[in-house]
C-alpha cells in the first residue's frame, strides 16, 4: 500500500492521531496544522486522498476544499466538531467526499478512507472500451474521465463525474436517488437524499444549468433523476 493521504488540520493532537492511525495501516501521511503549508506542499507534490478539518484560522476547510477542487480531483474526508446539517451539506456541496464528525472512531476513518481511495481508483482505471457520450453538445468519456460541455472542459470531482456518467449511461431512464447512491457511492442507501440532492445541485451548477429548467439532469419528483 502506497496510498499517500494528505492530513490538514491546527488541533496538533487530532492530526497526530489522524496520522498515527493512518501510518498504522500502511498510509504514507504528509501532515500540516494550517492550510496554506498544505496549499504549498501540493505545489510539488501529489498525494490520493485527504483528511481536512473545517475550523482552521487561516484557511478555513470549506475554503480549503473550495481551492483543492478548482486544481484536484483526488477524494476529500472533511472532519469538524460542528454538527449542523447545514455544516455538511455545505462541505458536500463544494467537493467533500465524505464528512466525518469529532470526536470520531479512528477504525471507521480508516475504514473511510479505504472506501473513498477505493471508489476513486475503480471510477479511474481506464476501461477496455474507448467509451464516449455526447448528449446535445455535453460529453463525458469514461476511458480519460474527461468531461466536456460545448467544447470547454468542466472540471467535476471524481463523485460528480461517476454520478453524471451513470444518469448519462441510461440515458432516458429514471434513476433513482436509492439506486444512484449506492451505485456511486457504493454503501446501503439509509436516507441519504440530501447526499445526492448536493451532489446533483453542485453538478447542475458546473454545467451552468437553470434550477427551474435544467437541460440535462431532469428531476422526476418523488422519484429521482434522469438525462433525457
Amino acid at each position: 500500500m502506497n496510498e499517500k493521504i494528505l492530513i490538514v488540520d491546527d488541533e496538533h493532537e487530532i492530526a497526530d492521531l489522524v496520522e498515527l492511525c493512518l501510518s498504522n495501516e500502511g498510509f504514507l501521511t504528509r501532515k500540516f496544522y494550517d492550510g496554506a503549508s498544505a496549499l504549498e506542499f501540493l505545489n510539488g507534490e501529489s498525494v490520493d486522498l485527504a483528511v481536512v478539518d473545517v475550523m482552521m484560522p487561516d484557511i478555513d476547510g470549506f475554503s480549503l476544499v473550495r481551492l483543492l477542487r478548482e486544481r484536484y480531483v483526488f477524494p476529500v474526508i472533511m472532519l469538524t466538531a460542528r454538527v449542523e446539517e447545514s455544516d455538511k451539506i455545505t462541505g458536500l456541496m463544494l467537493g467533500a467526499d465524505d464528512y466525518m464528525t469529532k470526536p470520531f472512531s479512528p477504525p471507521e476513518l480508516v475504514a473511510r478512507v479505504r472506501t473513498q481511495l477505493r471508489r476513486f481508483y475503480r471510477y479511474n482505471v481506464n476501461s477496455k472500451q474507448n467509451t464516449e457520450i455526447d448528449i446535445r453538445g455535453l460529453s463525458i468519456n469514461s476511458e480519460n474521465r474527461k468531461c466536456t460541455l460545448d467544447g470547454k472542459a468542466v472540471n467535476l470531482t471524481p463523485l460528480e463525474f461517476n454520478i453524471l456518467l451513470y444518469l448519462c449511461e441510461r440515458q432516458g431512464s429514471v434513476v433513482t436517488s436509492e439506486e444512484l447512491f449506492e451505485a456511486v457511492w457504493g454503501e446501503k442507501y439509509l436516507d441519504s437524499s440530501n447526499t445526492v440532492m448536493s451532489h446533483i445541485a453542485r453538478l447542475r451548477d458546473k454545467l451552468g444549468e437553470q434550477p427551474r429548467r435544467p437541460k440535462y439532469v431532469k428531476t422526476v419528483w418523488g422519484v429521482g433523476y434522469t438525462v433525457e
